[in-house]
């Protein structure tokens, strides 16, 4: 065996291995790939949250109630109950938002070099090459009205389009082929350079700006937030609220202090039929006017109704849930006289 074949051999052997390993885990988490197959399970498991209800939703104690025993052992195992809680689906979030970063970190560049200083010239055998090209022929008394030509059928064509010209020097050869260098010659071509939508390149990075807002706030309020319910009636002030813990069908409470007081004012019902009933299938929307009272910041008054959250020092009250009271702030009578006659 000559030292030649030993060498191409040796290094047929330490290819796989010549790439470091933090390189090869690198260029995996980066992939397009592999985010798009944990955007796709990521969307699996978002289903399955909706499908299956989870334990902080009102009414789940009658749901657990009526599913099977193998149900509830294998979705409590599994962690379906409280899915956007599970430690596999906080795993996921960390690592998609770490694909989506390296992901971004590798293909911007790229993007934006393409936005900043797009390839205005090049040659005849590149164009060639190219997937998606075509060879027409245009007829001009010179090379700078064909120019002008195709600049206008691109700018008919919505595109932003300019004409460059590039100068380059070269020798004449003799001959035998051989370069003349006492004889230099100059030469320049005109480039037509058509565009639109460049900028479309950065939906890409918007989106991706956008799920990682999106994962920040999901993370953020997992570790910082919880829920707590505070019962409001017209005329009452309370400075607790019951912090709720769930285990399955368990709903635990307890009381914790706030930095402040709440007077709630007024509860208001918007019926969908206002001749119907005051019942909650009725009912467009609830709003309850409350009043802030702190010592730090003074008064505050806000209105909190179904699809209006109020937010105060990291707080955000919204409706939650509401208790008929069979009560209306105006009610019409209809009277018939019980011996007849015309109703008042």
């Amino acid at each position: 065996m000559s030292a030649a074949e030993e060498t191409l051999k040796a290094s047929e052997v330490a290819k796989p291995n010549s790439v470091p390993i933090l390189n090869r885990v690198l260029d995996f988490l980066s992939s397009v790939r592999v985010g798009v197959v944990l955007l796709c399970v990521m969307v699996v498991l978002a289903m399955i949250g909706m499908l299956i209800m989870q334990q902080n939703v009102v009414g789940f104690e009658s749901y657990y109630a009526g599913l099977t025993p193998a149900e509830k052992v294998v979705f409590g195992y599994l962690g379906f109950f409280d899915i956007y809680h599970s430690w596999y689906f906080n795993a996921l979030l960390l690592i998609l938002s770490l694909n989506i970063v390296l992901a971004s970190i590798d293909h911007f560049p790229s993007a934006w070099e393409y936005i900043a200083r797009p390839k205005i010239s090049a040659t005849r055998d590149w164009l060639l090459g190219r997937n998606q090209h075509t060879v027409i022929s245009v007829y001009a008394e010179s090379e700078r009205e064909a120019a002008e030509q195709i600049k206008s059928a691109f700018v008919a064509n919505g595109l932003k389009s300019q004409v460059n010209e590039h100068s380059y020097t070269y020798y004449e050869e003799d001959p035998d082929g051989r370069k003349d260098f006492s004889k230099i010659l100059s030469r320049s071509n005109l480039y037509v350079f058509g565009e639109s939508g460049k900028w479309n390149r950065m939906g890409a990075y918007i989106v991706h700006v956008a799920l990682l807002t999106l994962f920040l706030g999901h993370f953020v309020a997992l570790q910082t937030g919880f829920d707590a319910t505070v019962r409001m009636i017209p005329g009452e002030t309370t400075s607790t609220i019951e912090k709720l813990d769930f285990d399955l069908d368990k709903k635990l409470e307890f009381n914790v202090q706030l930095p402040f007081t709440i007077d709630c004012t007024d509860i208001q019902q918007k019926l969908i039929d206002e001749k119907g009933g005051i019942d909650v299938t009725n009912t467009l929307d609830w709003r309850t006017h409350i009043k802030i009272n702190d010592p730090q910041y003074g008064v505050t008054e806000a209105d909190v109704s179904l699809n209006n959250p109020f937010t105060y020092r990291g707080y955000r009250f919204f409706q939650a849930q509401t208790i008929p009271m069979g009560s209306a702030r105006t009610i019409t009578l209809d009277l018939t006289p019980e011996n007849g006659g015309a109703p008042a």
